[in-house]
């Protein structure tokens, strides 16, 4: 099986290497040090986090954690004054970014268990993933002003129609693109290599402006041709490369 051409998400987060790290028992300050990336390559929340990570992400900090960072992207947006050429767009990942798969996660510990890969796939071939209502705030708010989006998925490409499909359900109507992992990538290929080459494209081949790029993932946002601006979002379940 090749692991990483097939791997979605959140998946990620079972097979990255590193360390657990978590000291002194203090859930807050563990998250705050994951959602800084100082804590890197770690495998699973730490056990005893469980209780905190559920009552952050379905409480209203995670909410109101995510509205900041989307509201401040709005406030950059509104800044800038742009040619009006058809080549601005703004990349959105989906997987807790644009889609949220809390419903998910909340059966399976907030990201304290590893993840099993059959019942994930299950979960996405559902296509019942609601959006992170922030994040489609935003999306509406940017096509208002005719920048044009593009969503950016680790998600493989066999994937493609259920994505399209719960984006669709959702809010999520239209796009300039969608990309999904193509399986010509190499089997240990991370996000953080795959990314950047698409995102390379896009300005390169395809001559787009990307003005803005927001991710929960740090391999969302790193790397080469990141876009003008980006934006990270809350994210504490899992580690992705």
């Amino acid at each position: 099986m090749k692991v990483f051409s097939v791997l979605i998400f959140f998946l990620l987060a079972t097979t990255s290497h590193g360390s657990q790290v978590f000291s002194d028992g203090s859930c807050l300050s563990w998250r705050f040090a994951v959602e800084t990336n100082n804590i890197k390559g770690w495998q699973t929340v730490p056990n005893e986090c469980g209780e905190y990570m559920g009552n952050y992400m379905l409480g209203h900090q995670y909410r109101k954690d995510s509205k900041a960072v989307t509201d401040e992207a709005w406030r950059y947006v509104k800044s800038l004054k742009l040619p009006s050429d058809g080549r601005n767009i703004w990349v959105f990942d989906i997987d807790e970014t644009s889609l949220s798969n809390l419903p998910f996660f909340a059966q399976h510990g907030f990201g304290t268990k590893p993840i099993n890969i059959t019942t994930a796939y299950e979960w996405v071939n559902k296509a019942k993933a609601p959006a992170l209502p922030e994040s489609l705030e935003l999306y509406r708010k940017l096509l208002s002003l005719g920048i044009k989006v593009v969503f950016l998925t680790g998600r493989d490409e066999e994937f493609r129609n259920v994505t399209a499909t719960n984006l669709k359900n959702v809010g999520y109507h239209t796009w300039e693109q969608l990309i999904l992992r193509a399986s010509s990538y190499p089997a240990n290929a991370t996000v953080q290599l795959y990314k950047p080459n698409e995102r390379r494209k896009l300005e390169e081949i395809n001559r787009y402006r990307i003005i803005g790029n927001i991710g929960d993932q740090w391999a969302d946002i790193l790397g080469i041709h990141p876009g003008n601006r980006t934006f990270k979002l809350p994210n504490p379940m899992y580690y992705a490369l």
